[in-house]
């Protein structure tokens, strides 16, 4: 079964971490991942931009709009996501304690859920 580890995180995460800490930390998660790939669990895993990047886009009776920045006031936002392949949900806790930002952040574990085909019976 898949489960996707959404990283949230604050602002200042990385602050209290020097260049040297910062690049370690980095290194740390891209062994992570290669641990995870050869183990059979990675599937896919990215980091996100700030959400002073990100556009919010609605679309309500046909009529799209869109909107700068966040969509909400909040501590922590969506840093980036590890999807992974584990047998079921205690061995995805597991993997996602691993993951380097659980010693900063706060993974939140949500299993995948596959949208069944309409057209078929």
């Amino acid at each position: 079964m898949r489960y996707l580890c959404l990283v949230h995180t604050g602002p200042d995460i990385f602050s209290g971490l020097s260049e040297a800490e910062r690049r370690e930390f980095d290194r740390d998660s891209l062994n992570y991942d290669k641990d995870l790939e050869a183990s059979g669990h990675f599937i896919a895993a990215e980091a996100l931009q700030g959400p002073e990047t990100a556009v919010i886009v609605k679309v309500r009776s046909g009529e799209m709009s869109t909107t700068d920045g966040p969509f909400s006031e909040t501590k922590e936002h969506l840093g980036g996501f590890i999807l992974i392949e584990a047998r079921d949900m205690n061995e995805a806790i597991r993997l996602a304690a691993g993951i380097p930002m659980a010693r900063l952040a706060t993974i939140e574990v949500r299993p995948v859920y596959s949208i069944p085909d309409p057209d078929r019976p």
